[in-house]
């Protein structure tokens, strides 16, 4: 049976900031795809949180480094739900390391989640969203991606290329009113940005961002929530910075 809401998919949603745009989209009266990887425990939470809030959702496990996996999953989604309006790229890794001592493994993996991982989802959800009234499509960058930062030139690059893609895929499907943006989360307290942010680097890093905290999942979350509503309609193609003014 077809579901009535709107059908949101979130990528890596079982943590941190993905988890916290699951529980406001759901907030929001959208039936929400907790998509997770390996860590179903925390997904679950996910899920629990988003109907605590009196969402619904459900989940669905694979890896968006595998194209025929996101294919199979999506196509399921879409078969079981009858739909899908809104895509959010969020699932992202980060291993982190000088140039010189970057692992060329670690450096195909941190591309192949960050940046093919996204492109598999928007090509299998693009079929579905050319259908949805008001589809919507955000991609989760980085201020990194932005401007660049030592010792995390795989991530900076993934994450650069996400700007790129957003950009030029929301001038392939404007003329299917499906809107794609990007939203370049700053420093924000989540598990992935926990080394970077503690003792006296913490320290450092507050004074180098204007409104003088580090950033919540949920100041993220609010950006995302705007951008997949009818609010957002006519925007398409472009960066949100939510960074306390770290990069302006």
């Amino acid at each position: 049976m077809a579901e009535t809401k709107r059908v949101a998919l979130v990528t890596g949603a079982s943590r941190g900031i993905g988890r916290a745009i699951a529980i406001a989209l759901g907030a929001d009266g959208l039936f929400v795809i907790v998509n997770y990887t390996a860590n179903e425990a925390a997904a679950a939470e996910t899920l629990q949180k988003i109907k605590d809030a009196g969402g619904t959702g459900t989940l669905s496990r694979f890896d968006v480094s595998d194209a025929a996996a996101v294919d199979a999953a999506v196509k399921q989604i879409a078969t079981e739900h009858g739909r899908l309006d809104v895509l959010v790229n969020n699932a992202g890794i980060a291993i982190d390391g000088l140039l010189l001592r970057t692992k060329k493994e670690d450096w195909q993996r941190t591309i192949d989640v960050n940046l093919p991982g996204a492109f598999h989802c928007c090509k299998a959800a693009s079929r579905h969203l050319l259908k949805s009234v008001d589809g919507r499509i955000v991609n989760i960058s980085s201020v990194v991606g932005e401007s660049g930062n030592a010792g995390q030139i795989s991530y900076a690059a993934a994450k650069a290329g996400l700007i790129g893609m957003t950009r030029s895929l929301a001038k392939e499907l404007a003329s299917r009113a499906i809107t794609v943006n990007c939203v370049t989360p700053g420093f924000i307290e989540t598990d992935m940005t926990a080394a970077h942010v503690q003792g006296e680097h913490r320290e450092a890093l507050l004074k180098q961002i204007p409104l003088g905290r580090i950033g919540s999942a949920e100041d993220v979350a609010e950006a995302v929530r705007f951008l997949v509503s009818p609010r957002a309609s006519y925007i398409t193609g472009q960066v949100v910075r939510v960074n306390g003014g770290l990069l302006m």
